[in-house]
């Protein structure tokens, strides 16, 4: 009996969705598994659910498969991009877009390339300097008061611990026929 053709178009249904995709997911994978062993090829093989969740096969060790296509991709450069490198270039090129935007942000707020800056965006500028001063000078109070109230607890301790009180009698001084006492007393009452 011959198996019907189905068309190749998104499954509707929730749930035979999600069957096909095991299913089929499974067949990719004996299928990679087989070239792999007939063939003696190196294979990585990568799928991403709709939930994000991620199976993957590899014929060897993952990160090794990777970092040789990586040093392959490089080799090539961009004369010849595969369809892997074109399908990945929109993305890249967001974020290399973004990085260089936060880079230069990043150089503005240091002071540097604001000459071309229209005034709008030199004000924007501005309001960011503002609110992370702001936030700095917030922060910096804090820790002073933190420090500050350190340094009374430590003062308020010190004067809390009692004087000792010193004896002293010197020789040096001439005796005064017995009539006073040479000692000296140091202690907290001399500075009540």
């Amino acid at each position: 009996m011959a198996r019907k053709k189905i068309p190749i178009k998104k499954i509707d249904n929730i749930n035979a969705r999600q069957v096909t995709f095991s299913k089929r997911r499974k067949g990719l994978f004996k299928k990679a598994q087989e070239l792999s062993t007939l063939c003696d090829a190196e294979i990585a093989l990568i799928v991403f659910s709709t939930t994000s969740k991620l199976f993957e096969y590899a014929s060897s060790s993952m990160q090794q498969i990777l970092e040789r296509r990586d040093r392959h991709s490089g080799i090539q450069g961009l004369v010849n991009p595969s369809i892997g490198q074109q399908l990945g270039s929109d993305s890249l090129g967001i974020l290399r877009k973004e990085i260089e935007h936060k880079t230069n942000e990043m150089s503005q707020l240091n002071g540097e390339e604001i000459q071309g800056l229209t005034i709008k965006e030199l004000q924007k500028v501005e309001e960011l300097l503002q609110r992370r001063w702001t936030t700095i000078s917030k922060i910096k109070e804090a820790k002073l008061m933190e420090e500050n109230q350190k340094l009374k607890q430590s003062f308020v301790r010190e004067q809390r611990q009692p004087y000792e009180s010193f004896t002293c009698s010197s020789s040096e001084f001439p005796p005064d026929c017995g009539n006073s006492d040479t000692s000296l007393k140091l202690g907290l009452s001399l500075f009540e």
